[in-house]
């Protein structure tokens, strides 16, 4: 295991190197690097109810060799992790107009576990990460919109769109973060209070859909449409 992962828990050092170690074996030099990113990089990582997350680099999108790795699929999944992303590096390069959230996400908090690292010295563009903010706050919205029509008047399936938007949220918050100068990856906490500091919002509801303790019912469900609406003019007025 590289010297990098030395912190994480030894299950979870474990589960990655089966994981990589049967992407070689069935990808042999057809794989050009993998690279883990996000929570699975975090010392308090948990294994038992966090997802192993990866990109898989190669040089050019073969269905077979994805087939073949498939197979593995039910193994992996026991052992915490996802189905890699895939990518080519012509993918990369040209994502980083169309897809800058996605890529930035990855560059905050990655380790490439061996090949070449494709993703540190990425660069993006102010315009292209803002209009992206934009477009995610409002396809937020358009969701919680739909969602409250399909809820049919249960509060536990807005509970769970509460879950999954807040979720989804932080890579968003964490773009607008970028666009005031604040580059690094932060963790959640600190994510939501230089957010409130920057950008002069409260975001209680985002908080609370993000807790994991809280009761989620359609007073919370208000606060976090509240806010994702107000983050949504922020972002339309810069």
């Amino acid at each position: 295991m590289m010297p990098e992962l030395q912190h994480l828990p030894q299950a979870v050092q474990n589960h990655i190197n089966a994981f990589t170690e049967g992407l070689r074996e069935v990808g042999g030099d057809a794989i050009r690097s993998v690279t883990l990113f996000g929570r699975v990089l975090d010392a308090a990582f948990d294994v038992k109810h966090q997802a192993i997350r990866s990109v898989l680099v190669v040089d050019k999108i073969d269905l077979d060799l994805l087939r073949r790795i498939s197979q593995k699929g039910v193994r992996w999944g026991k052992l915490g992790v996802t189905a890699p992303l895939v990518m080519t590096p012509n993918y990369i390069k040209s994502s980083l107009d169309t897809f800058p959230l996605e890529m930035l996400d990855i560059q905050m908090r990655h380790k490439t576990l061996f090949g070449e690292d494709l993703f540190e010295d990425l660069s993006f563009e102010d315009d292209h990460i803002r209009l992206q903010c934009e477009r995610e706050l409002k396809t937020v919205l358009i969701g919680m919109r739909q969602g409250l029509l399909a809820s049919a008047g249960d509060d536990k399936r807005l509970g769970s769109i509460e879950t999954d938007i807040g979720e989804g949220l932080l890579r968003t918050l964490r773009g607008l973060l970028w666009l005031r100068g604040k580059k690094e990856r932060s963790a959640t906490p600190v994510v939501l209070d230089e957010v409130e500091r920057l950008l002069a919002c409260t975001v209680s509801g985002i908080r609370q859909a993000l807790d994991p303790n809280k009761h989620h019912n359609y007073a919370g469900f208000q606060l976090l449409y509240r806010d994702v609406e107000s983050l949504g003019a922020a972002v339309d007025a810069w």
